[in-house]
């Protein structure tokens, strides 16, 4: 028998039992489906991560107080960092170009009969230049106006639409009250989208001399951001941040920092390691159901080779040699999971599609990833077929003639 009329006959054993042959394959499609969606949330999330982190900037680094321990416990209190730390930072690191710090809490704004809880920070004029944010209308506060402490605000970009406005600009000059105090709006945040902290465009900042004796009471600082000159330079500039801060408070050798230091790449790293392993975990879930439609196609053709135990036996009485049995039967396998492979394929980029269109989440199909499906696929066929091809192959023509 030849090779091309082997396939022939595989093709035309699947048509003569379409509904059998549909539910073998559907294993494989829910397996395929599943690994190319979780596939693709897996990298739409690190593609998002990746960009979070570009909007933030490569080279900032963020340093926050430490929690304060005793004997190994934590006593829930942060460590103090004031402006004039800052000041040692700005003195003694010559590899961080710009710092701006800032304090922060959730007040009460009110304009007009409108009100809403919103981030208050109070923080420098090198803000935007540290942050990476941009102006979209107006202006921002000088150092001049944090020393003179003026009561002067600058939007973030969502925070019109709290006030039910879609143009900012419209609030530039309107007066609001911050925790029943009164500041003069000046400037409006472009939008720059979710930030790993949180989100920067739903806050309000305030020069931070006024922020500390008008809204917060006091000299802690929540957050110090400082912009390194380049990304080699960001060890340099972590060791310079850890020298000049410990300096600042006269710290021994042997003491531990009351500070933490973090860029951007670790948190890039830390949260695609995240999302990587939550990915493997989603892949390997699938894998399983891969796992399991293969073992279905196994029996199924197990079961198939019993009921056509006569048929093997006329093949062979006819000429056919156990080669082309084995083949035929280990055809119709990969047929199957061939099949289930490709629309399964075309199911996992439909629900990847719908996902993102209908819930928000981004979602990247990889073309390696489809390959890799199609090709466990073609295995999967090869392997769980062999053991019916080879039961099939090794029957008795007598024996198989007489089969009832």
């Amino acid at each position: 028998m030849l090779f091309t009329e082997t396939i022939r006959v595989a093709f035309d054993a699947l048509r003569a039992n379409k509904m059998r042959s549909l539910l073998t394959m559907l294993g494989i499609v829910i397996g395929i489906g599943s690994v190319i969606t979780m596939v693709a949330l897996g990298n739409g999330a690190q593609a998002a991560i990746r960009e979070r982190i570009a909007r933030l900037g490569t080279t900032v680094l963020q340093i926050n107080p430490a929690r304060v321990q005793h004997g190994g416990v934590n006593q829930g209190v942060d460590a103090k960092i004031t402006a004039k730390d800052v000041q040692f930072v700005v003195e003694r690191a010559p590899n961080v170009v710009a710092i701006t710090w800032q304090q922060d809490r959730s007040l009460q704004i009110v304009w007009k009969n409108k009100n809403s809880n919103v981030q208050v920070t109070g923080t420098t004029p090198s803000f935007l230049e540290v942050r990476g944010f941009k102006l979209a209308a107006g202006r921002m506060f000088t150092t001049a106006d944090d020393a003179a402490r003026r009561k002067l605000a600058v939007l973030g970009g969502d925070v019109p639409a709290l006030f039910g406005l879609e143009d900012g600009q419209a609030l530039i000059g309107e007066t609001i009250r911050i925790a029943k105090r009164q500041f003069v709006v000046i400037g409006v945040l472009q939008s720059k989208g979710t930030t790993g902290f949180g989100d920067g465009d739903e806050q309000i900042l305030v020069p931070f001399s006024t922020g500390r004796f008008e809204l917060f009471g006091n000299d802690r600082l929540n957050d110090v951001w400082a912009l390194a000159s380049s990304e080699d330079s960001i060890p340099a500039a972590m060791a310079e941040i850890r020298s000049a801060l410990r300096r600042a408070h006269k710290q021994r050798t042997e003491a531990a920092d009351y500070f933490n230091i973090r860029n951007q790449t670790d948190f890039l790293q830390m949260m695609s390691e995240t999302s990587e392993t939550f990915g493997m975990l989603l892949a390997g879930i699938a894998a399983v159901s891969l796992l399991v439609g293969g073992i279905g196609i196994m029996n199924i053709m197990l079961v198939t080779v019993t009921e056509r135990t006569r048929e093997i036996g006329v093949r062979k009485a006819l000429g056919a040699t156990k080669q082309n049995i084995l083949l035929q039967f280990l055809a119709e396998a990969v047929v199957l999971c061939l099949t289930g492979g490709a629309i399964g394929i075309g199911a996992g980029v439909f629900a990847s599609a719908r996902m993102s269109a209908s819930m928000g989440w981004r979602t990247s199909i990889d073309p390696p990833s489809i390959a890799v499906a199609f090709g466990f696929a073609t295995a999967i066929g090869v392997v769980f077929g062999v053991w019916p091809a080879l039961r099939a192959s090794k029957l008795d023509p007598i024996d198989a003639l007489r089969f009832e």
